[in-house]
C-alpha cells in the first residue's frame, strides 16, 4: 500500500514540476522584461537658468530595443533625482517628435528612499524588438529659489541641481550642458564626485539609481538674469473697425534679488512696434529699449529702483501689424487672428490672461473648437463681443502644448458696420434739428418786464463775524490734529484725550451751525459774496478728500498692499494739494477782512 501511494507522490511531482518551472521563468521574464529588454544608449541632461532664475531642465533619452521577441514593449519608463529637489517642481512634460506624453509626479522608485521620482507613460506601447531606436524627452520648470545671489558680490550666482538623472538600469553615455547667459566668466561645477572649470562634463556607464547633487557658480557681467517672480501677465489686444490692432501687457512682478533692480526685460509680440511704458498709476516711464530684435524683448525701466521682496506694477503698450495677425478667408467676411502669447518666452509667468476685444459688430465663430483645451470666457454686449483666455504656470513649454495653429480664433465681421457709428451721427443730429426747428416755430410768449436788480451790501460787522467764525475754526481743527498727534506719542493720558476732544469737538459743531447759517446769507446777496462763497466750498471739499485719501493711503501701506516709494510719491501729491487748497480758502478771507476796511 505504502509502495503505490510512494508511486502516485512520484508521478504527482514528474508532471506538476516541469509546468510549475515553465509558469515561474515565464513570470520571471514578464516581470523584468522591462529591465532586460532594452539599453539605455543616451541621456542627455541639459540644465538652462532662464532670465528671471528659474531653471529649464530637460532630458532627452535614447533607448534601443534589445528583446529577440518583436512582442516585447514598454508601458512606462522611471527616471529620478534627490528627493530634495521634487520640492522645486512647478512643471513637467513628456514628449517626442509626434507626442505628448501623460506624466506623473512623485511615483515610488523601484522601492528605492531618499529619490524623487517621475513616470512617463506611453499611450502606444514601444516596440522593444531588437534594433528599434525610441527617443524621447521629459522637460522640468524649478524654481529660482535654487539659484542664490551673493549678498557682497552681486554679480556672482549658485545654481544647485541634480548632477546626473537617477535610472532603473545604466546609460551607456550620459552628457550633461549647463546653458548660461553669454555674458558668464569664471564658470565652476562642484559634484559629489568631482569639480571642473568647465559648463558641461560627461559620464560614461551611468550606473542605475545615481544619487548625486551637484552646483555651478558663475560671474556675470550685465544683466541677463534678474531673479524675479512675476506673478500677472494680462495682455488686451483690441481690434478696431479698421482692423488696426492695438495692445497692452501688464505685469505684476515682485522681486527675489539682494539689490535693488532699476530695470527688468520683456518680451512682446513679434512685430510689435511703438512700445510706451507706464506705472501703476498711469504715469509715463521711459521708453522701452530693443535687446534682442529677433526674439522682439525690451527693457522697461523703472521710475525708482524696485527693491528686494518688493512688488510693482507696469503696462506696456504697443501696436501689432494687421497683416500679419489678421487673415482673411476667401469669399466670405470671416477673418483668422493668431494671438501668439506663448512665444520666446526666457521666464516663468505663474499667471496668464488674453483679452481679445473685437470690433462693434464682429462675431466669434465656434470658440469651443478652436480653444480645445484652454480656460476661456465669452462676454458678449449689445454689439460687441469680447474673449479672454486664462492659463497658468506659462513658460517655454507652452509652445509644445499649445502651438500656434491650437490659439487661432476665427472670428465673423461685415464691412458695412464701418458706416454704424456715422449713420448714427447723423440720426441724432437729424433728430436735433428737428427738435429746434420745431420750438422755434412755437408762438413767443409776451416778454417780461425787465426789474433791475437792486445790489446788496453786507454790514461789516457781519462779515467780521463771518471771518473771526471761520478763523476760530481752523484753530480748533488745528487743534484736535495735534491732540491727535499727541496722543499717538503717548504724550497725553487716553482719559484726559477723551474729555479734550469731547470739548473741542463740541466747539466745533456749534461754529459749523453758525457758519453755514452765514454762508447761506452771503450766498443770497449775490456778486462778489456768493463767488466766494463757492471758491471757499470748492476748496472745503478738495481738502476733506485729499485728508480722506491720505488715511486711506495710511491703511493701505500699513497692510503692506502698497510700497514705500508709491506711498511717499502720493502722499507727497496729496499735501501738496492739501497746501493748495489752503492757500486758497488763507486768500478768501483776506479778500473778505478787506471789504471790512
Amino acid at each position: 500500500m505504502k509502495k503505490a501511494v510512494l508511486l502516485l507522490i512520484a508521478l504527482a511531482l514528474a508532471v506538476l514540476v516541469p509546468i510549475s518551472t515553465s509558469f515561474i521563468i515565464k513570470m520571471v521574464k514578464a516581470e523584468s522584461s522591462e529591465n532586460t529588454d532594452y539599453i539605455i544608449e543616451h541621456v542627455s541632461h541639459t540644465i538652462e537658468v532662464m532670465y528671471d532664475g528659474y531653471v529649464f531642465m530637460n532630458d532627452t533619452i535614447r533607448i534601443v530595443g534589445n528583446a529577440s521577441d518583436s512582442t516585447v514593449t514598454l508601458n512606462r519608463f522611471l527616471i529620478g533625482f534627490p528627493y530634495k529637489y521634487g520640492s522645486y517642481i512647478l512643471r513637467c512634460m513628456a514628449y517626442n517628435t509626434s507626442k505628448i506624453f501623460n506624466v506623473t509626479l512623485n511615483v515610488p522608485f523601484e522601492n528605492r528612499i531618499g529619490f524623487y521620482a517621475v513616470e512617463t507613460r506611453f499611450p502606444e506601447p514601444l516596440d522593444l524588438s531588437n534594433g528599434t531606436i525610441h527617443e524621447f524627452t521629459v522637460a522640468f520648470i524649478l524654481s529660482n529659489d535654487l539659484l542664490k545671489q551673493d549678498p557682497q558680490e552681486t554679480s556672482r550666482f549658485t545654481l544647485d541641481y541634480p548632477a546626473y538623472l537617477s535610472l532603473t538600469k545604466p546609460a551607456v553615455n550620459c552628457n550633461v550642458t549647463i546653458t548660461l547667459p553669454e555674458d558668464v566668466t569664471s564658470v565652476m561645477i562642484a559634484k559629489d564626485d568631482g569639480s571642473l572649470n568647465a559648463s558641461a562634463y560627461f559620464k560614461k556607464n551611468l550606473p542605475e539609481f545615481t544619487y548625486l547633487h551637484a552646483n555651478v557658480t558663475f560671474s556675470l557681467v550685465g544683466d541677463k538674469i534678474r531673479i524675479i517672480d512675476i506673478k500677472e501677465l494680462n495682455r488686451e489686444i483690441r481690434i478696431n473697425e479698421m482692423g488696426e490692432i492695438e495692445g497692452s501687457d501688464s505685469y505684476y512682478v515682485t522681486s527675489k534679488a539682494v539689490k535693488e533692480i532699476i530695470a527688468t526685460e520683456i518680451i512682446l509680440p513679434p512685430n510689435a512696434s511703438n512700445p510706451s511704458a507706464q506705472d501703476q498709476f498711469g504715469r509715463k516711464m521711459l521708453e522701452p529699449i530693443l535687446k534682442d530684435e529677433e526674439k522682439n524683448s525690451y527693457s522697461v525701466t523703472f521710475d525708482l529702483p524696485l527693491e528686494s521682496y518688493k512688488s510693482t506694477r507696469f503696462t506696456v503698450k504697443y501696436h501689432l501689424p494687421s497683416q500679419t495677425y489678421i487673415k482673411k478667408q476667401e469669399g466670405s467676411n470671416s477673418f483668422n487672428i493668431n494671438p501668439l502669447i506663448f512665444q520666446s518666452l526666457n521666464y516663468y509667468i505663474e499667471q496668464v490672461s488674453l483679452t481679445i476685444v473685437f470690433p462693434e459688430g464682429a462675431r466669434l465663430l465656434n470658440p469651443e473648437k478652436t480653444l480645445l483645451g484652454s480656460d476661456y470666457s465669452l462676454t458678449r454686449s449689445v454689439f460687441q463681443e469680447v474673449i479672454t483666455i486664462n492659463r497658468q504656470r506659462v513658460s517655454n513649454l507652452e509652445s509644445i502644448i499649445l502651438p500656434e495653429s491650437a490659439l487661432q480664433i476665427m472670428y465673423e465681421y461685415n464691412s458695412l458696420w464701418l458706416s454704424f457709428r456715422p449713420t448714427l451721427l447723423i440720426w441724432a443730429l437729424t433728430v436735433v434739428v428737428l427738435v429746434v426747428a420745431a420750438i422755434l416755430k412755437r408762438p413767443k410768449a409776451p416778454a417780461r418786464v425787465a426789474v433791475p436788480e437792486v445790489a446788496v451790501r453786507l454790514r461789516p460787522e457781519f462779515i467780521k463775524s463771518f471771518v473771526d467764525s471761520y478763523e476760530e475754526k481752523r484753530k480748533i481743527t488745528f487743534e484736535i490734529a495735534s491732540l491727535e498727534t499727541r496722543v499717538r506719542k503717548g504724550k497725553v493720558p487716553r482719559r484726559r484725550y477723551k474729555v479734550q476732544r469731547k470739548t473741542l469737538e463740541a466747539r466745533l459743531s456749534a461754529l459749523s451751525r453758525n457758519l453755514a447759517e452765514l454762508k447761506e446769507k452771503m450766498r443770497a446777496t449775490g456778486g462778489l459774496y456768493a463767488d466766494l462763497m463757492r471758491q471757499l466750498e470748492i476748496a472745503e471739499t478738495e481738502i476733506n478728500e485729499v485728508e480722506s485719501n491720505i488715511k486711506s493711503i495710511e491703511a493701505r501701506y500699513s497692510r503692506g498692499e502698497l510700497s514705500l516709494e508709491a506711498y511717499r510719491k502720493l502722499l507727497s501729491d496729496y499735501q501738496r494739494r492739501k497746501e493748495k487748497s489752503d492757500a486758497t480758502v488763507s486768500g478768501i478771507l483776506l479778500r473778505l477782512r478787506e471789504e471790512i476796511r
